[in-house]
């Protein structure tokens, strides 16, 4: 199977990183094909730039529907356009966020989400309140821009684990999520350092692609996610007017 992995904001080395932890989770008949989008914000972090990252991002998923992938992963923990991109896709489209909660609730009661900053934490705690976990997990700003995850000079990595080391204590987390798709290639270290159970959104995303893809689901197309109704786009947008029938 091909699963396309869209890095919605421009930033081509985190693209790398995403790549390489998706490609680690995946099985060996299954190929991941990493896209960075080529329009939007350096980084998402917050409702600004995770609106103006949408249009590049469906602009990949239909590249790569049209190219055959069998399923799309969302590689932000903002899950940002994610029902967007389920009306438009007629393949699985899987936000990291979404399969990290998911995956974290099978092998803990509580747990805690570490993000970036506070300005990215708000959203995230929205969107565990939004997938039924808001009695599970509590999220966490470690007060670290996106883009300084790739400086090692930064303290970035400190100050993540002096994050977790705090979500340890004062939550009592069983189990820890990186809310960054840019924090994929820290899981196994820091799972290791600290003796609990580290969830990476991106290979939680590869692993439920994965058995969407190979049980034949997809988004149902009644009701919320159906495709979109035909209609005029104008402007810079004209060439994201639905095009695909509706029933």
């Amino acid at each position: 199977m091909r699963i396309l992995v869209v890095n919605p904001n421009t930033t081509a080395s985190m693209t790398a990183t995403i790549e390489a932890a998706a490609r680690r989770a995946a099985a060996g008949t299954t190929v991941i094909e990493a896209v960075t989008s080529s329009m939007g914000p350096a980084s998402i972090e917050g409702y600004y730039d995770e609106a103006l990252a949408v249009p590049g991002l469906l602009e990949e998923i239909a590249r790569g529907e049209e190219a055959d992938a069998d399923a799309a992963i969302i590689a932000c923990f903002d899950d940002t356009g994610l029902d967007a991109a389920r009306a438009m896709a007629g393949i699985p489209v899987i936000g990291i966020c979404e399969a990290a909660l998911s995956l974290a609730a099978f092998i803990a009661q509580r747990f805690t989400v570490v993000t970036t900053t506070e300005r990215s934490r708000v959203p995230v705690e929205g969107l565990v309140a939004r997938y039924g976990m808001g009695l599970r997990a509590r999220v966490r700003a470690a007060d670290i821009p996106v883009l300084s995850l790739e400086d090692p000079a930064s303290n970035a990595a400190a100050k993540l684990r002096a994050e977790i080391v705090r979500a340890l204590e004062d939550d009592r987390a069983e189990a820890i999520v990186l809310g960054c798709a840019g924090m994929a290639d820290l899981a196994a270290e820091l799972q290791g350092e600290f003796g609990v159970p580290v969830v990476d959104g991106v290979g939680a995303a590869v692993k439920q692609a994965e058995a969407l893809v190979t049980l034949g689901l997809t988004t149902g197309k009644r009701g919320a996610y159906a495709f979109p109704a035909r209609k005029a786009y104008t402007g810079a947008l004209a060439g994201f007017a639905p095009s695909k029938a509706v029933a």
